[in-house]
């Protein structure tokens, strides 16, 4: 089988490579009510609904994390950007993917329990980052998976099985993401253990604890450079 990415790491300013993932852990600290100000109205509103300190800090780093990746690439200011939402495939409302307005590139970006991730890329892509559940959450869910991953999880070793859950998991929502229909598609419907027509799946290093894919709509083999730090200057 054909490689879907390299990965490369890279700790530098963007250069204009088209595929980038940036893997960060967030500090522990909130942002800075002057690192926030580049948030926009919808992000403080959801900001200030985050009920406990750890979800709120989480966001706050997240979403200015993705505003200075996205300065970075576009030279326009964080607080400059602008967002909206792409029509859903599913139903044609406009909560599909979440797009630069106007829209030079495409980006995703997800977070969970302290691991923040961001993906660019010229073309739809999609990024996510799970943690490996408990074993009866893997129970639970794994009979909404398409009939193969279903087989791939259930003939794993038990103690192997939250985190080859989690792999797939963490390659189907990116896919979705990256679709633009979360999980308003069918969760059975697709197969990502290996590529889908017009779509390359690669696993990221996301460290202990944690399973994270990146979904690129592509039909050729690209490297994914992978940031670890963020862009300054």
């Amino acid at each position: 089988m054909e490689a879907a990415a390299t990965l490369r790491s890279d700790t530098g300013t963007p250069d204009g490579h088209d595929v980038r993932v940036w893997v960060l852990r967030a500090p522990a600290a909130p942002r800075t009510a002057r690192e926030l100000a580049v948030l926009d109205e919808s992000e403080h509103r959801r900001l200030a609904a985050f009920a406990h300190d750890r979800d709120r800090a989480l966001y706050g780093f997240a979403h200015v994390a993705l505003r200075t990746v996205l300065s970075a690439l576009t030279g326009a200011a964080p607080g400059d950007l602008r967002f909206a939402r792409d029509p859903c495939p599913c139903c044609g409302e406009p909560h599909g993917r979440p797009v630069l307005v106007p829209a030079p590139l495409e980006f995703s970006l997800s977070h969970s329990r302290g691991l923040v991730l961001i993906g660019t890329a010229s073309t739809p892509i999609g990024v996510d980052a799970e943690l490996v559940p408990e074993p009866q959450v893997v129970e639970e869910l794994t009979r909404m998976l398409h009939p193969a991953e279903r087989t791939e999880v259930e003939s794993a070793p038990a103690d192997d099985r939250p985190t080859v859950f989690a792999r797939l998991w963490a390659r189907k929502e990116a896919y979705l993401k990256g679709l633009g229909t979360g999980l308003g598609r069918d969760l059975a419907a697709d197969d990502v253990r290996a590529d889908l027509p017009g779509w390359r799946f690669t696993d990221l290093p996301a460290g202990p604890g944690h399973r994270a894919a990146v979904a690129v709509a592509s039909r050729a083999p690209h490297e994914v450079l992978i940031h670890r730090t963020l862009p300054t200057g």
